[in-house]
């Protein structure tokens, strides 16, 4: 078997779920992360069946599954009526259908169960790159000074790729016009509601507005995500506060249902929502990307982190008995493989209509990352 040594950058979800999967194959790998420390940062990751199935194969799926809730259905309903559009039954169905359930799961609880599987000598904490260049291999240089080289370096260092600026020059994301907004409930706040384990998406009178329901933490909370028209705010912080009472009052006209969800909620973080387009590349020679780095997406369709652990297992597989001189080729075999697939979800999630009035999920959630053809 070749023994790659593997470098990656970013230690979120497709960092470490490449982390896990590469060595499983008996490659060495370091991931380098800025943070100094894993910290509890962020809400709600929805793992769709095509992404559990896939963490199924790393035999993290069980641990997942002790802190994940298994929403019911993927329901659509209308902001005035309350009434469904679309009912696509999950839980055990799909669990049937794709060969895994619906997860949703806090994203420390998913990180710190991808963290465990990867030995800890195997991190590199308060490491910020801040280029990465290439002679015959890859180097990483970090804000300290220190450089290191790899037979291959992943990207997969999100939205704002310091790796992908490095390959292909500054990025010209396109400011929707949208905010979001994510919050946090106990679910006794609002236990009188229908629909509670569901996955629910309030559909706006346009699609500026819209709301969307689903629990957590085995059911015990409720996470709601909300979008805004608001061209006055440009900041993709994940943790900026936002103010309640303009949520709330944003959609003062929808049914009272979704209101209630609304006021249930007692603080909201608040981002601006870009949108990119597809890359034409992701590799360059023994440097590839992965996950938001190589194709941010918008969150309509629920599909960011699920796209970036398909992109670590089918990264993974390309560089399976590959040797050094072989891994420029291996990195174009991956990159051919999901470019299209990550286009395609990148542009249909930007246009926000996904099962809104019923469709075939099964080209999203029927993937399986283990076994598409390279």
């Amino acid at each position: 078997m070749s023994k790659l040594d593997i470098g990656i950058v970013g230690a979120g979800i497709g960092g470490l779920t490449a982390a896990i999967a590469m060595a499983r194959l008996g490659h060495e790998v370091t991931v380098f992360e800025q943070a100094e420390t894993f910290g509890r940062v962020g809400a709600d990751i929805n793992l769709t069946p095509n992404a559990v199935h896939a963490l199924d194969r790393l035999d993290v799926g069980q641990k997942l599954r002790k802190t994940a809730a298994r929403p019911t259905h993927r329901i659509s309903r209308m902001w005035d009526t309350g009434k469904e559009t679309s009912r696509l039954e999950m839980r055990d169905t799909a669990e049937r259908q794709y060969g895994a359930p619906q997860l949703t799961i806090h994203r420390a609880d998913l990180l710190s169960v991808l963290e465990q599987v990867v030995p800890a000598q195997r991190f590199r904490m308060d490491h910020k790159a801040v280029r990465v260049s290439e002679n015959g291999k890859a180097a990483v240089q970090f804000e300290n000074d220190k450089q290191v080289s790899f037979d291959a370096v992943i990207g997969a260092d999100g939205i704002h790729s310091v790796i992908r600026h490095a390959l292909f020059g500054a990025e010209h994301p396109q400011f929707t016009g949208l905010v979001s907004w994510r919050a946090t409930f106990p679910r006794d706040r609002a236990a009188d509601l229908p629909n509670l384990d569901a996955f629910t998406k309030w559909w706006g009178p346009e699609p500026d507005r819209q709301i969307v329901t689903f629990p957590l933490t085995g059911g015990r909370e409720i996470f709601v995500f909300a979008t805004t028209p608001q061209d006055d705010w440009r900041d993709e912080s994940w943790t900026a506060a936002g103010d309640i009472m303009e949520l709330r009052s944003a959609y003062a006209d929808f049914h009272s249902e979704a209101r209630a969800m609304l006021d249930a909620c007692e603080t909201a973080t608040k981002s601006a929502l870009h949108v990119r387009d597809p890359l034409p590349r992701w590799s360059s020679g023994h440097v590839t990307l992965l996950g938001d780095a190589a194709h941010p997406m918008t969150p309509f369709m629920a599909q960011g982190a699920c796209q970036a652990i398909e992109d670590a297992i089918v990264l993974a597989r390309s560089l399976e008995a590959v040797g050094v001189d072989g891994v420029p080729a291996a990195l174009l075999r991956y990159e051919n493989a999901r470019k299209a697939r990550t286009a395609k979800i990148q542009i249909a999630s930007r246009g926000n209509e996904w099962l809104k009035k019923g469709g075939n999920a099964d080209w999203v959630y029927g993937y399986d990352a283990w076994a598409t053809p390279l």
